[in-house]
């Protein structure tokens, strides 16, 4: 199977199913504030601002095993399910330099879900692949016609054999190709996994 990791769902597969993106920061976004707006008004050395820092930490602590609970059920359900899994090998901390979307994609925590996911995978003998994510959803999963597509474009036309299909369903297609390119099983079928 293919994961194509994104911002308004958390990963499309290849399948077509989606996983629904969380976004546990942007939920916690206003108790943080008001916590650190109320710790920047405590007098400095005071009871109170160690108190107020304590909240603060406690929101932080709460975005961050939110998170992980996600990360690991997301990566135990795909484990069971498929023996062979391709992912984009993403450099997070260079996406992370757009200003526009830098809080979106630490949210998203992609790094970890490819981390936990590659560990469970070695664990239960399954094999993951990461492959360049270069142009994964301007190339046609269906002739490999390629052509530009904007972040604001969410449907891939291709004007050579007429495929219409979501853009992250075609990156996630692209994705298990290359995957299965990169092994040398391209020409195979990989069945669903039987449950561990």
């Amino acid at each position: 199977m293919g994961i194509d990791v994104g911002l308004s769902t958390f990963a499309y597969l290849s399948t077509g199913e989606q996983i629904e993106n969380p976004r546990f920061f942007r939920a916690e976004e206003a108790a943080l504030a008001r916590a650190q707006r109320k710790l920047s008004q405590a007098a400095k050395g005071s009871k109170k601002r160690e108190q107020r820092r304590k909240v603060v930490a406690r929101v932080h602590e709460r975005i961050k095993r939110h998170r992980k609970d996600f990360i690991e059920q997301e990566t135990c359900k795909l484990i069971k399910r498929f023996d062979f899994l391709a992912v984009e090998a993403l450099t997070v901390r260079n996406m992370i330099k757009n200003p526009q979307l830098s809080k979106s994609i630490a949210d998203a925590a992609w790094s970890a879900f490819t981390q936990t996911l590659l560990a469970k995978a070695e664990e239960a003998e399954r094999t993951v692949v990461r492959v360049n994510p270069a142009y994964t959803s301007q190339t046609c999963s269906a002739c490999g016609h390629r052509q530009p597509m904007p972040l604001s474009v969410r449907i891939y036309e291709c004007p050579i054999c007429g495929l219409v299909i979501h853009r992250d369903h075609n990156g996630s297609t692209n994705i298990l190709a290359e995957g299965l390119k990169a092994v040398g099983r391209h020409s195979r079928v990989i069945p669903e996994a039987s449950g561990l």
